[in-house]
């Protein structure tokens, strides 16, 4: 039985950091800083309008970015 090889499947801890900071970077801009620069832009709609925009918009980027991750992972890019 010949032996694999995990370094096809393994990252380094330095691939690892950068990547969890860059994953942590953009969840907190997609999750966090754009639904509130919505919220904060959209005058022309009344309150009930604006949570509805948001939290739609929240769910879309959330399910959006959870595929991302996904298949960059499926890839073994993460």
């Amino acid at each position: 039985m010949a032996a694999r090889s995990s370094s096809a499947t393994t990252i380094g801890w330095g691939r690892a950091l950068v990547s969890a900071a860059v994953i942590l970077v953009a969840g907190a801009v997609l999750l966090v800083f754009v639904p509130n620069w919505l919220l904060t832009h959209l005058t022309g709609l009344s309150r009930n309008g604006r949570v509805a925009v948001v939290t739609t918009s929240f769910v879309v980027v959330f399910v959006a970015f959870a595929w991302v991750l996904r298949r960059l992972q499926a890839r073994r890019v993460i």
